[in-house]
């Protein structure tokens, strides 16, 4: 506290005032406007996200259907994922990006600190790429389909021997130069810190010879950490490392691929990044 402050506190309590009771409503007041400004960000989100989801939910569905290689679904998906950054008030920029090679198929491995990890790589990589999905997806109808027609990859968990059979077939449906995306931490970070890699989304990279391409997301968790629906206006910064070649490496050494592959993504995460100045 300040001298002033000292001074004034002091004054009040020489003439009999008590500014305790005064403090707590002021401090309870400022608490409800805060939680009133969440409301509202949520729900100005939420409107528009609902409204672009409406909009080119059917156009994005029919590409999805049509298509042969599902790269029109996913420039309408760029367009919605740009409309929600942009209500949002969260820019993204990409560093490195001569890293990525044109024409080069990658298994592209980031880190997952927000549902707005999706948004950053989906309007800053500059490719066409595809999502691993679990295969229950494509039990909804008409949806789960749309996504197997713009050839997003459907694993199959239930053992190893039949995840790496969707895998390769999967791969297969790929059209040539597609890149395919994987969070291989699972779920979002809750710390903020880049937990272990899981190694099943190695295995495409290791069966198909195919580089991985190390990506680092800064910033995404200050705008929308898990379990929350308030998005705070920021940027969100793309990294890109040093493409890994798989040529060397098998089943048995993924681990050591993974482990590669983490501390690539490690040495360019800034957990500050956004953060404003002090």
């Amino acid at each position: 506290m300040s001298v002033s402050g000292r001074i004034f506190l002091s004054d009040c309590a020489s003439h009999g005032f008590d500014p305790a009771p005064i403090a707590v409503p002021i401090f309870e007041g400022a608490s409800a406007v805060h939680r009133m400004f969440t409301i509202m960000r949520a729900a100005w989100l939420g409107f528009w996200a609902a409204a672009a989801t409406i909009i080119l939910f059917v156009p994005m569905t029919a590409a999805g259907l049509l298509s042969r290689t599902g790269n029109l679904a996913f420039n309408i998906s760029k367009i919605w994922a740009h409309i929600v950054l942009g209500v949002s008030f969260v820019r993204s920029e990409i560093i490195n990006r001569e890293n990525i090679r044109k024409g080069t198929s990658y298994v592209i491995v980031s880190n997952h600190q927000s549902l707005f990890d999706i948004l950053a790589l989906v309007t800053t990589l500059g490719v066409q790429f595809r999502w691993f999905i679990k295969r229950e997806i494509l039990k909804v109808p008409l949806f789960g389909y749309a996504l197997y027609a713009a050839r997003n990859i459907f694993i199959d968990r239930t053992d190893t021997a039949r995840a790496i059979d969707s895998i390769n077939r999967g791969l297969d449906r790929l059209p040539g130069g597609m890149s395919v995306m994987v969070f291989p931490e699972g779920t979002r970070s809750t710390d903020g810190r880049i937990r272990p890699f899981k190694k099943g989304g190695f295995f495409p990279a290791v069966l198909s010879g195919v580089p991985v391409l190390p990506v680092t997301i800064n910033g995404s968790r200050r705008i929308l950490p898990k379990g929350s629906l308030a998005v705070k206006p920021g940027k969100m910064q793309v990294v890109i490392g040093d493409p890994i070649d798989t040529a060397g490496y098998t089943v048995d050494t993924i681990d050591e691929l993974a482990d590669r592959t983490r501390r690539m993504i490690m040495n360019n995460f800034d957990p500050d990044y956004g953060e404003p100045a002090r």
